[in-house]
């Protein structure tokens, strides 16, 4: 495809990013104050990371990356996807790996950690993109679609359920499902990978304890309030707590001892209850907000290429999102995936804000015409 004179990014797109990590910032930094509370948490150390290896680390990556055109990455993918594979596996490796409540999911690196599965869901993307972009339309037969993107998608869970990450693999699934099917691949296709996937979950529950622990407490988070259900029980009292309008930035009382994971799981809950049921809203229809203006850019995007690229990363951040409050509302199964651009880590921050300058790069060669395609 003859090369095109790049345009400016998507201005709003980029506004509504900016507007995400300055506000993600300042949340993030009230729910830290919880730390101070509790023996052997770092208010310092983990703000330092945030804002350093999240924030200025990502930022970079979007300025970069958004300058780099994306249709470069295609020429790159498999091996992007093999690093990202090999990184990911790293973790196992004694001396570098590093395990926290029975998950092997970091690379110490002695002054950070990372978790590399966040670079690999960047690394699926573009070898899925790459891959269905070039099967010219045969993707609706099961030979040429459904088998490959069934092997792809097995060896990226295989990697992800040893560590085990499942609700990380679920999101990554997902967003390959929807890259799937706006390629081309028929409703079969797409009810057979649901039926494979809730067989999968089914058996994982069945083989570790704690994911049915999950969704035995989402059925009925009565059953143990002082157990399982704890989490959710905290979650609710705070989400409750903050009303209408919200006790006021920095005036959540949860945090202090009474919400696991303030900063990272249950970030949304301590927002809730700091800027109420008008905040909560606002915060749900930015994200709401960005991922149309995301898909927006899909649409307009000159190739299948580009269309693919940006529907896989905004499906990434927009079901990471929604498992993650859905979680502290009660109406989705705990998954203790961070909130995008606002929970602790800034392997995920970093990730996302890469992802996002590859979309803002899409955007500079968009199409106003009617078709995808």
């Amino acid at each position: 495809m003859s090369y095109q004179k790049p345009k400016s990014v998507d201005g709003i797109l980029l506004a509504l990013i900016g507007l995400m990590v300055a506000g993600g910032f300042l949340i993030f930094s009230s729910a830290s104050l919880g730390l101070m509370a509790r023996d052997g948490a770092s208010f310092g150390a983990e703000a330092l990371s945030q804002l350093m290896f999240g924030i200025v680390g990502g930022g970079a990556a979007l300025l970069l990356l958004s300058n780099v055109y994306y249709r470069h990455w295609r020429k790159y993918a498999f091996y992007i996807f093999v690093g990202s594979l090999l990184l990911t596996l790293a973790v196992f490796v004694p001396g570098i790996g590093m395990t926290h409540a029975g998950a092997t999911r970091w690379l110490d690196l002695g002054i950070t950690t990372i978790q590399p599965s966040e670079l690999l869901k960047i690394g699926f993307v573009i070898y899925l993109a790459t891959w269905l972009s070039g099967t010219h339309g045969k993707v609706s037969h099961w030979r040429h679609g459904l088998i490959p993107f069934a092997v792809i998608t097995g060896i990226v869970g295989f990697v992800m359920l040893l560590q085990p990450d499942t609700d990380t693999f679920m999101i990554m699934a997902f967003a390959g499902m929807s890259m799937f099917l706006v390629a081309g691949a028929r409703w079969r296709d797409i009810g057979f990978i649901i039926i494979a996937g809730v067989l999968l979950i089914a058996t994982v529950a069945m083989l570790r304890p704690y994911i049915m622990d999950r969704m035995l407490t989402f059925l009925d988070p009565d059953a143990d309030p002082l157990g399982s259900g704890y989490q959710i029980h905290q979650s609710l009292i705070a989400v409750g707590s903050g009303g209408i309008a919200g006790r006021g930035f920095g005036q959540s009382i949860q945090k202090f001892e009474y919400l696991p994971e303030p900063t990272s799981d249950s970030i949304f809950a301590v927002y809730a209850e700091e800027f109420g049921f008008i905040g909560s809203v606002t915060l749900i229809f930015s994200m709401v907000f960005l991922t149309l203006r995301g898909y927006r850019t899909a649409s307009q995007a000159k190739d299948i290429f580009g269309t693919l690229l940006v529907i896989g990363f905004m499906t990434i951040i927009i079901a990471q999102a929604f498992l993650n409050i859905g979680a502290m509302l009660a109406i989705a199964p705990l998954s203790g995936l961070p909130l995008p651009f606002i929970s602790h880590g800034g392997t995920a921050l970093l990730s996302t804000l890469a992802s996002l300058g590859i979309v803002l790069n899409v955007s500079k060669y968009r199409t106003f015409r009617k078709s995808a395609w």
